[in-house]
């Protein structure tokens, strides 16, 4: 069973809202949800949409067959840059074709200059996103995101997958079913590296006023906010934090040594290391994912260890800003001071 978890929601207005002069008494704008708590999977793929397209393709069918196709789960997807659409037949059809291994051409170089400046434009090769459809807020997403294969990838960028669920949807089914996801998303990927854990889903950036909301998440430990860094697409190699599951594959697997190496220097009772097969593991810290409390003095000691002995290859902090003109500088879309960047991104370290 798993145990209570913090209900993280934050609701309000959303940012820029403007409400149009009708003539009437203004009325406060609606109250919207702009930031949640869920589960969320994350492989990053060193590698081009022809390599692992039909890897990418199971992953999605066993995420979609996971969680059910429903106005209540996901029922529309974005194709590359359109405008989004329910989930028809025409347009599962459509995904078939996106996530087909076969491609005219190998790299970009070998296309003519508009159309490769439009692909650098857009930032990736191909795109899909799923979800519960425009404005949907209920915790389910699965977003995959193809590098660019050019002959000299720009160093550290990767394609991605990444899922996300509800924590009702683990409150409900259990753990064991939520691993049983991930294993199965994970055995049909070419990771270098991946994680399942608690996270922050934000729907919007915070505001500068929302002081309370960032300190009861930076309470928290094991819950990520890397997902409002949005730097996933140049993780390269490294490891992206400790979470519940830790995925490692080649090469970051032999850098500490491998499995057994690791195996032997990870001593906190619950943490396992699970091999899927002769070049990747999943280390599991205890059976069920923890958000902490640093405010009682829950500082989860497994995640702690596991980062002492990863932290050589974890990522490094980016602190791109967010400032604006009239404001002190502030980092990521949380809106945090350089000190709550550095502090939270080194809390299992420190």
């Amino acid at each position: 069973m798993t145990p209570a978890l913090p209900r993280i929601r934050h609701r309000g207005s959303r940012p820029g809202h403007v409400e149009l002069w009708s003539g009437k008494p203004p009325r406060f704008p609606p109250q919207e949800l702009l930031a949640r708590d869920v589960v969320r999977l994350a492989f990053y793929l060193p590698y081009d949409h022809l390599d692992i397209a039909s890897g990418v393709r199971r992953a999605v069918e066993s995420y979609v067959r996971a969680v059910g196709q429903g106005p209540s789960t996901i029922n529309h997807a974005y194709i590359n840059d359109d405008e989004g659409g329910p989930l028809s037949e025409e347009r599962w059809d459509s995904i078939h074709y996106l996530l087909r291994p076969e491609r005219p051409f190998r790299f970009i170089e070998e296309l003519s200059e508009p159309t490769v400046h439009r692909l650098v434009k857009r930032g990736h090769l191909a795109q899909l996103i799923f979800d519960g459809g425009f404005g949907s807020t209920n915790g389910y997403q699965l977003w995959y995101r193809a590098r660019l294969p050019s002959r000299t990838p720009p160093p550290n960028l990767v394609s991605t997958l990444t899922a996300t669920l509800p924590t009702e949807y683990l409150q409900t089914h259990g753990p064991t079913k939520v691993r049983e996801l991930a294993l199965e998303m994970a055995s049909q990927l070419r990771f270098a590296t991946g994680h399942v854990g608690l996270a922050l889903q934000l729907y919007w950036p915070l505001r500068s006023r929302d002081e309370a909301f960032r300190a009861e998440l930076l309470r928290y430990p094991g819950i990520d906010l890397r997902p409002a860094w949005l730097f996933e697409h140049r993780m390269g190699t490294r490891v992206d934090g400790i979470h519940w599951l830790n995925f490692l594959g080649q090469p970051v697997l032999g850098q500490p040594g491998g499995a057994e190496a690791l195996r032997a220097r990870l001593h906190s009772p619950g943490t396992t290391v699970h091999p899927l097969d002769e070049e990747r593991v999943v280390i599991a810290l205890g059976e069920h994912p923890e958000a902490g409390d640093l405010s009682t003095g829950q500082t989860l000691p497994a995640y702690r260890e596991l980062a002492q002995v990863l932290e050589p290859w974890l990522e490094p902090l980016d602190l791109s800003d967010t400032t604006t003109l009239d404001q002190p500088p502030t980092y990521s879309s949380l809106r945090l001071t350089q000190d709550e960047a550095k502090r939270w991104w080194r809390r299992f370290l420190d």
